[in-house]
């Protein structure tokens, strides 16, 4: 357990708020939450740099409650800033990454501490991404003897480590939780050899000549090759008032908040496999679930698609788009939905809604360097190579038909071998 992170209950949270002679940071946490053992480590090397200047509090949103209630909280992780006994700056939630954790907590703090002396590191492979794809091609490098050095700006695993049941990866005893698939594919580049650096800000990416260098804020990486396999992030819900709502009713991840949501009437917004799989799950808590999607057909797996049509607690709304949210005092009240033929809008309340409508490539650090396609998109083809030489991209990142773990990996594997060659002219 860390020394410098506190962990409390509702009471000693509101005496601590009153009585704090410097600000809090508060990390409402849940068990069986995806987002929040991805911002745990992120918390805890927040602790370790910024102890001194401001209070690391941790506080289970579930044992909780009526605190949680109080604050306007319904999901986790929601992170909350206070000074002087009053909340200030504004909430993070969901899924988080280090960057955004510590630049919320500098704008409370402003600038307190010294730059840091940055390193130089040299290697043959520098993979930028720990999700399936880049494991995969540090597993395939380390083999073949390439000094390689994986480097991630959350923790290993990607969008797989969230998930808890994969059922269709190859090898697997019929299912297994994809934060255990993530471990045992992190445990086995560790074995060839490969350097895995994560929770590092990625500043800036070179990739032209043949020096490539991606500089984080302590270390300048050169390689003589990189795999970008960055990934995707899910896509947020682009409507007026769905940011400040999130966490207080917009919501990313059913298996985080769902139970938040016992015996009230929920929407799910989407049309593919995640949607559908967490609209089934919802149904455990829920009293209904009313599924929103934009078109007729849908996306997801037939066999998917069956067991929630088969389900007496979900009610199926196509052709309809969110319009806008309803706010109500503390949490969301409703949600206005436009049908996309007739623009007749229709306002349906819901104290929750779960948002599962795509992801956006992360090549925000690369675009200008390299050739994108009209969605952001890396183009590259079967043999992972970009436009630019030396430079590969595997996995959700590049521009593909199919976006699975099986096919994540098998880009990492072509990827390390394209690279291999490569570097061996």
């Amino acid at each position: 357990m860390n020394e410098h992170i506190e962990h409390v209950n509702g009471t000693q949270l509101e005496d601590l708020i009153k009585t704090s002679k410097m600000p809090v940071i508060v990390d409402y946490f849940s068990d069986e939450c995806p987002p929040c053992e991805v911002l745990a480590p992120i918390f805890e090397k927040m602790a370790e740099k910024y102890w001194a200047y401001i209070k690391f509090v941790k506080i289970m949103r579930q044992e909780n409650r009526e605190t949680a209630l109080s604050m306007g909280v319904t999901g986790s992780p929601t992170v909350l800033f206070f000074k002087d006994g009053q909340e200030v700056g504004h909430r993070l939630n969901g899924f988080l990454t280090k960057p955004e954790v510590r630049k919320a907590i500098e704008t409370i703090l402003g600038d307190v501490l010294p730059p840091v002396e940055v390193k130089r590191v040299d290697c043959d492979l520098l993979i930028l991404g720990g999700g399936p794809a880049g494991l995969a091609a540090g597993i395939y490098a380390g083999r073949a003897k390439l000094k390689t050095i994986i480097v991630e700006e959350s923790i290993c695993g990607g969008q797989i480590a969230t998930t808890n049941h994969v059922s269709n990866y190859p090898g697997t005893d019929g299912t297994i939780n994809g934060k255990v698939l993530a471990e045992n594919m992190k445990a086995q580049a560790l074995s060839f050899g490969v350097g895995i650096d994560d929770l590092k800000e990625i500043h800036e990416i070179h990739l032209a000549g043949p020096d490539k260098v991606i500089l984080t804020e302590d270390v300048e990486y050169h390689g003589k090759a990189v795999i970008l396999a960055t990934g995707a992030r899910p896509r947020a819900l682009d409507v007026e008032g769905a940011e400040e709502y999130k966490g207080r009713g917009i919501h990313y991840c059913a298996t985080c908040d769902g139970a938040m949501y016992e015996d009230a009437d929920v929407l799910v917004i989407g049309g593919g496999s995640a949607a559908i799989e967490e609209a089934v799950f919802l149904t455990r808590f829920a009293n209904h679930v009313t599924l929103v999607h934009r078109r007729e057909g849908f996306r997801a797996a037939q066999t998917e698609l069956e067991e929630a049509m088969a389900n007496k607690k979900i009610t199926f709304m196509t052709n309809k788009v969110v319009k806008a949210v309803v706010p109500g005092e503390f949490v969301l009240q409703a949600v206005v939905l436009q049908d996309v033929k007739t623009g007749e809008e229709t306002t349906i309340p819901a104290v929750g809604v779960f948002v599962y409508v795509g992801n956006d490539p992360q090549t925000r650090l690369v675009a200008g360097q390299i050739e994108l396609d009209a969605a952001g998109y890396i183009v590259a083809d079967e043999d992972t190579k970009t436009s630019v030489k030396g430079v590969f991209a595997a996995g959700d990142v590049r521009t593909k038909t199919v976006r699975q773990v099986a096919t994540a990996t098998s880009d990492g594997a072509v990827a390390a071998i394209m690279a291999e060659k490569y570097l061996a002219l």
